[in-house]
């Protein structure tokens, strides 16, 4: 093998992209990017009172610590950056904390200076107690981060929605055309994925916000006056408006405000993480949050706020699946350039809000579908984990539907109360933390029933081998070596993990062990089943078809064709009644296994053994939890 076809092909996120798509993917983040990261500024400036020059100097410089935040971040170097395709922007949950240090301080540039003071100093103890940070990785299963990421695209939605009614400074829901503006967006974006391949499916959101502009600025909806008036070129310099002033109060506040941030931090990590399908450790998140603090300190000096990854950018990511970071990088430059040309800033501004909400829906959306693959990993048949995921969406929800319940709430806790996604987030951690690390920890039900006393995961971990196949072995017929060969796979993670162990410890059996478990199944429609001599569970599964209610004739013609398949293979005929649904289609079945081969049909008498099995272990779940089988049975989600 040659050298060149022997060199190892780069991950995805490593890869370097030819210069022109990394200028355009590049600046479909940026345009992704930009509402997002100039509404912080705005928002702080017109609430502690400052004039419009200063809010264009706040402007230019929070685009100009965004490009370089997003470089650390996605090109890292030493142990900083994560090194995957995540851009860098001002978090939303400093707004209301940092309006509260300004107007404290006397608004104006005074209140900017004490903010900026405990901005610095919070940067500088994120990026020290990143490494500590690091090591709760193991609070962070896919329970409390599916829920995180499911959280974060829900609650960005009516930030969408908000842009698509015409923005926050001049809502009209009833304007047809900023309806018609953002559908129309998005029906380009769908339009193109649905239509072409490669390139142009990659830069759908790009297109659609293109086109969705110049359409805008033909019927005089889009208005560029601002590119005229703006300077050619600015540039922010360290401490612009002065010396930082430090308040510990307000320090400790934005402390608060980074620890929180983290938690948001770790989220957009483990999201992109999935999206671009590479493994996150501890190290990732340290690397990571030094790269907030980091990013949050420059963010002080050159007249900026604190950091966090975008999750709008997220969801961009997802939805092109355009994974090299170096796409970020080529985003930071551009972000430096917007922040030195504020005549170039200008012309991004130009985009109506209905164009970028139509565009946000989709982003966003797409960040909560990564939240519910995540989730999909979670063992719900552990009513513990239905409640951490169903608490900690519906007190985030709570929060983004009816954000004036913060006020409910004295002034310290409005930090967590003022965004759902940092509320649900808490409420994840916390509860993962409450039903899963602190005490003994019950574990699932698996078997059982709440009265009579229900066997759970812990307990079938600690039990003996006697234990474990007299609780298990009404799963097979008969002989219950393959129950006992099954303990031996113990410690069993989850439910699946258990159920997968009675599979693997049947097709790994001897075969001579395999026949002799074959030949312990009734004949189907025999009349030992009908009198519940074979027992319940045999009962249970052939009353399905009405197996075990057959008239005479019928019968008749089970028991030729059990004789008919003993004659030929030496078993009785196996099926699965419950799958096959109606006594037509198990004689059907069998009558068609009659030309089988003996291999074949051995094999084929092991699949629906595991799937008899597979529904008798649904049973003993569904009989230990009532409460979620009822209401998985609701939503049409059976246990099997």
């Amino acid at each position: 093998m040659s050298g060149t076809a022997a060199k190892r092909r780069p991950h995805p996120v490593d890869e370097v992209l030819p210069a022109g798509r990394l200028a355009v993917y590049g600046f479909q983040h940026v345009l992704a990017f930009y509402a997002g990261a100039v509404i912080v500024p705005i928002l702080l400036a017109g609430a502690i009172g400052l004039s419009d020059r200063e809010l264009i100097h706040l402007i230019n410089a929070d685009l100009f610590t965004c490009g370089i935040a997003s470089i650390i971040q996605a090109a890292g170097f030493w142990k900083v950056g994560v090194r995957l395709p995540l851009l860098q922007g001002v978090t939303f949950t400093a707004v209301s904390p940092m309006i509260a240090i300004g107007l404290a301080a006397g608004g104006g540039t005074d209140g900017l200076l004490v903010i900026y003071g405990a901005v610095i100093v919070a940067g500088l103890v994120t990026f020290l107690v990143a490494p500590f940070f690091g090591r709760l990785i193991r609070f962070f299963p896919p329970v409390v981060t599916g829920s995180v990421i499911l959280i974060i695209g829900l609650a960005l939605l009516p930030v969408a929605a908000l842009d698509v009614v015409g923005g926050g400074s001049d809502p009209q829901p009833g304007n047809p055309r900023h309806l018609a503006y953002a559908l129309g967006t998005l029906a380009v974006i769908v339009v193109i994925q649905r239509l072409f391949r490669g390139f142009m499916a990659t830069v759908a959101v790009l297109v659609g916000l293109v086109l969705g502009t110049g359409v805008a600025w033909l019927l005089g909806d889009a208005h560029f006056d601002q590119v005229g008036e703006s300077a050619w070129f600015g540039v922010t310099t360290p401490f612009h408006f002065g010396w930082p002033q430090f308040s510990v109060a307000a320090i400790v506040s934005m402390i608060v405000v980074m620890l929180i941030t983290a938690v948001e931090t770790t989220g957009d990590v483990f999201a992109t993480g999935e999206i671009v399908d590479k493994r996150v450790g501890r190290e990732d998140v340290t690397r990571a949050l030094r790269a907030d603090g980091l990013s949050t300190t420059i963010g002080g000096v050159l007249n900026s706020f604190p950091y966090t990854c975008f999750a709008e950018n997220v969801g961009l990511v997802r939805l092109t699946q355009v994974k090299s970071r170096w796409v970020v990088v080529a985003a930071g430059g551009f972000m430096i350039v917007l922040g030195l040309l504020p005549k170039a800033g200008a012309i991004v501004a130009g985009i109506p809000h209905p164009v970028l909400g139509g565009a946000a829906l989709a982003m966003f959306a797409t960040v909560a579908v990564v939240g519910i693959q995540t989730l999909s990993r979670v063992d719900f048949h552990d009513h513990r984990n239905v409640v951490i995921v169903g608490s900690s969406v519906g007190l985030a929800m709570l929060v983004t539907a009816q954000p004036d319940v913060a006020t409910a709430v004295p002034g310290w806790a409005q930090i967590v109360f003022g965004s759902g996604i940092t509320l649900g987030s808490i409420a994840a951690i916390g509860l993962n933390v409450v039903f899963h690390h602190i005490g003994g920890g019950r574990g699932p039900a698996v078997a059982g029933t709440p009265g009579a006393g229900t066997v759970r995961l812990e307990q079938v971990n600690r039990m003996t081998r006697e234990e474990f196949v007299a609780t298990f072995g009404r799963l097979f017929q008969g002989p219950t070596d393959v129950v006992a060969r099954a303990y031996d796979r113990r410690p069993f993670a989850d439910t699946a993990n258990l159920r997968a162990a009675f599979q693997e410890a049947l097709f790994a059996a001897p075969a001579d062990a395999q026949r002799a478990l074959m030949s312990a199944y009734p004949d189907l429609g025999g009349d030992r089943v009908a009198d519940g001599d074979e027992g319940e569970d045999s009962a249970r599964d052939q009353s399905c078809a009405g197996l075990t209610r057959l008239a005479d004739d019928d019968r008749e013609e089970f028991a030729a064709l059990a004789a008919a398949y003993r004659e030929r293979f030496g078993i009785p005929l196996i099926v699965c009644v419950r799958e096959a649904a109606t006594r037509d289609r198990v004689l059907a079945e069998g009558q068609r296994r009659l030309s089988n081969s003996p291999a074949q049909e051995h094999a084929a008498a092991l699949i629906e053994i595991a799937k008899v099995a597979n529904h008798r272990f649904a049973d003993l779940v569904a009989g230990a939890n009532p409460i979620a089988t009822a209401r998985a049975r609701a939503f049409g989600r059976g246990y099997t």
